[in-house]
């Protein structure tokens, strides 16, 4: 038997091979991410005729191109976390760090831990095409985030103080009462040359466009800020043409975000646990596609315990002879983005308050108890994916 272990760079990896008894077979090597070099290495290993383990950090995308070659190859892979592997070799004394020595490290861990290493199955392409759109969806809610900054700084010099009456919502953007007077009246000088009487009718008429009522009565209240705002930049042509960019650019953003949500919602109502998933509550349109990305499939999991230890939801035991810890922080160490979005989900279900909810009354039990806010909010958390699991579970059996 022989265990390869490979250290994954950007366009090219190590690789070493040990045989069985701890000694090295081949001399690490280098090869980059190419058909033919991937090719020889392939044909290399085969031509060993022995059975192998092979073994490499799961790193972002760059391990990909190696993980394809060899699954159409027909070889076993295995993937370790990079930071598991890290904490394993803190045990050597001698610090050296070279991808060539990562390898080995990597190889010698296949060979001590084989027996509990499980080969790599991709899962449902649904599953993937989710987990790869939530990731695009997290760029441009980014990208959306900056633009709006930039936004927000030019407003600062152009038009100081208006997103107190007309909040930068994006929602919707090409009817946004927002997007549509920043690009109507420009600053606060422009209002001032318009006049009162102007600006207040050319006010009504952008509402009445924006369909938004309850802005309606800003109209004399922004007149008035406009008149007693000091403006810096509010005639210069260069703001006010950067400006207007900057609401394309949001404007933009939010579409793209909301496209990739469209396409999120129509393959996610494809899957069965999709709809046990929106039925609870705290659930939207946007927070469940979202969820059930970063969860995937639900029956990898062998308990609801441990899909919140996959959230990093978990505050592991602390026990040291007599000492026993009972005040204990979660992990953290887990899918961020999927403890984010159920945090979201805390936060809807304490606007909505449905009384009958088994995880908002949970919510309400642990805040009289007089847990801190985060706390709370976090055993919520605990309670919502516990539930998810077991109705998805018994979903999945039913079909």
């Amino acid at each position: 038997m022989l265990a390869i272990g490979i250290d994954i760079s950007k366009s090219k990896s190590a690789v070493a091979i040990l045989n069985q008894d701890g000694t090295v077979h081949t001399k690490p090597f280098e090869f980059h991410h190419t058909k033919p070099e991937m090719d020889a290495l392939i044909k290399y290993i085969k031509n060993q005729h022995e059975q192998v383990t092979i073994l490499m950090e799961n790193t972002g995308h760059y391990h990909y191109p190696v993980l394809k070659a060899f699954q159409d190859a027909e070889f076993p892979v295995c993937l370790i976390n990079a930071y598991q592997m890290k904490k394993y070799g803190d045990l050597e004394l001698r610090k050296a760090k070279t991808d060539k020595k990562d390898a080995l490290r990597i190889a010698r861990y296949a060979l001590e831990k084989g027996y509990s290493l499980v080969p790599y199955t991709s899962m449902n392409q649904k599953y993937e095409d989710l987990r790869f759109l939530s990731r695009q969806y997290s760029q441009r809610m980014g990208t959306l985030t900056t633009n709006k900054v930039f936004l927000i700084n030019l407003l600062d010099e152009t038009m100081p103080g208006i997103t107190k009456f007309l909040p930068l919502a994006t929602r919707d953007p090409e009817t946004s009462l927002t997007m549509l007077f920043i690009k109507r009246f420009k600053s606060y000088d422009c209002i001032k040359k318009m006049g009162k009487t102007r600006f207040l009718d050319a006010y009504d008429k952008l509402s009445k466009k924006a369909r938004n009522r309850r802005a309606y009565s800003y109209g004399l209240a922004i007149y008035e800020l406009a008149i007693n705002s000091i403006t810096t930049r509010g005639e210069n042509e260069y703001t006010l043409t950067t400006q207007e960019q900057c609401v394309d650019l949001v404007c933009a953003s939010q579409k793209a975000a909301d496209a990739i949500i469209l396409q999120m919602t129509t393959l996610a109502e494809t899957l069965p646990e999709y709809a046990v998933l929106r039925s609870m509550r705290g659930v939207g349109d946007r927070l469940g596609p979202l969820i059930l990305a970063e969860i995937g499939d639900i029956r990898r999991f062998h308990s609801g315990k441990a899909l919140n230890a996959y959230a990093g939801n978990d505050a592991p035991p602390y026990q040291s002879g007599t000492f026993e810890s009972h005040n204990r922080h979660i992990s953290k160490r887990g899918n961020a983005a999927l403890r984010k979005y159920c945090f979201e989900v805390m936060q809807a279900l304490k606007l909505t308050r449905p009384q009958d909810d088994p995880v908002y009354l949970f919510l309400l039990k642990k805040e009289q108890e007089g847990k801190p806010y985060n706390v709370a909010k976090m055993a919520g958390v605990n309670k919502f994916l516990r539930i998810y699991y077991a109705r998805a579970m018994e979903a999945l059996k039913q079909q």
